[in-house]
């Protein structure tokens, strides 16, 4: 796959079949992950993979609260103003999210594979969220769709760590949880504000010296 059509089209695939990723390809999910920069060299990162429906069961009541939460606080203006006015685009590109999200609390027991990526001793996330998108990419390569979250480390992060056997007493930190399987829905470039909008030239506020009006991918025409 070449690589400009990973990045272009390596976006949030939450609705995915129950179908079981095979070994294999989590194992290359996991080794392009460790490829990633690391601060240092650290490597203070550990990678969990979870296919266990018994374990994904236990874990699908504490995801599908975080979704509730995140309805009722993060996101409560953005979803009122949605729901009081449906037919303005803004709502429209909210109600698209709120639906995908929603999608996977619902079925959250038939999602196939759940990848956790726990850090130490690197609180900016630095290091361990471009070994995730490494693992992201390499899942799209092998299509496979997928959906990072922290919604559980800021609602339910002590049961969730006791659901999966994390030592309490070794400072790891749950950066998110991603999940995956094979898409329902087909591949497409996500629609984002231009680039220019939001970037700048040697200092904040000045102009890009261009202007990017559709994706330069040109699989995206």
């Amino acid at each position: 796959m070449d690589v400009f059509e990973a990045l272009y089209t390596t976006r949030a695939m939450r609705r995915v079949k129950p179908d079981p990723v095979p070994l294999d390809v989590q194992a290359q999910i996991i080794d392009a992950a460790v490829r990633a920069p690391s601060g240092g060299n650290g490597q203070g990162w550990r990678f969990l993979l979870v296919d266990d429906p018994e374990v994904i069961k236990k874990i699908a009541p504490l995801y599908q609260d975080c979704v509730r939460q995140l309805w009722a606080t993060a996101y409560a203006d953005r979803y009122q103003a949605a729901l009081a006015d449906p037919e303005a685009p803004a709502s429209k590109i909210m109600m698209k999210m709120v639906s995908s999200v929603q999608w996977v609390a619902d079925n959250f027991e038939t999602i196939p594979l759940l990848l956790f990526g726990f850090i130490r001793g690197d609180t900016s996330g630095g290091s361990i969220w471009p070994a995730l998108w490494n693992a992201q990419l390499a899942a799209r390569a092998h299509g496979v769709g997928s959906a990072p979250t922290a919604a559980l480390n800021f609602f339910h992060p002590d049961e969730t760590y006791e659901i999966l056997g994390v030592p309490k007493d070794e400072n790891w930190q749950m950066a998110a949880m991603i999940t995956m399987g094979y898409p329902k829905g087909t591949w497409g470039v996500a629609s984002r504000r231009p680039a220019h909008e939001v970037s700048y030239r040697n200092r904040w506020g000045s102009d890009t010296g261009f202007e990017i009006n559709e994706p330069m991918w040109p699989g995206s025409n």
